[in-house]
């Protein structure tokens, strides 16, 4: 089982980047999927997570009306598009897949290795 995060990189304060998630050895459409993050000193956090129908959202305050998290379950990825970024957006940004919806890391069970998002001037 591996999951497989990619479209980190640096971006100016306003602009946008669409991270991406692939999962390999297993099949999503039985699992919520979710993004969190960790910047530099801090805690891992929540960013978003998507139920297995696609039906329901949830969003940390902090990013809600300017990330979306969307999934296709026919290429078994999930995406965030993160647009109006700010220089506190800046951290590692995680994929994670668990049975249920749920905005606690703890109780994810799988892992992607992360992507590095750097809001910058």
């Amino acid at each position: 089982v591996q999951l497989q995060a990619s479209g980190g990189g640096l971006v100016q304060p306003g602009g946008s980047l669409r991270l991406s998630c692939a999962a390999f050895g297993f099949y999503i459409n039985n699992y919520s999927l979710g993004w969190f993050r960790q910047a530099p000193g801090k805690e891992r956090e929540f960013v978003a997570a998507i139920s297995k129908s696609g039906n329901t959202r949830i969003y940390a305050d902090s990013v809600k009306d300017r990330f979306t998290i969307v999934r296709d379950d026919d290429k078994n990825t999930w995406y965030l598009q993160m647009n109006s970024l700010k220089p506190e957006d800046t951290a590692v940004y995680y994929c994670a897949a668990h049975t249920t919806l749920s905005g606690s890391y703890s109780v994810y069970k799988y892992w992607g290795q992360g992507t590095q998002v750097t809001v910058s001037s």
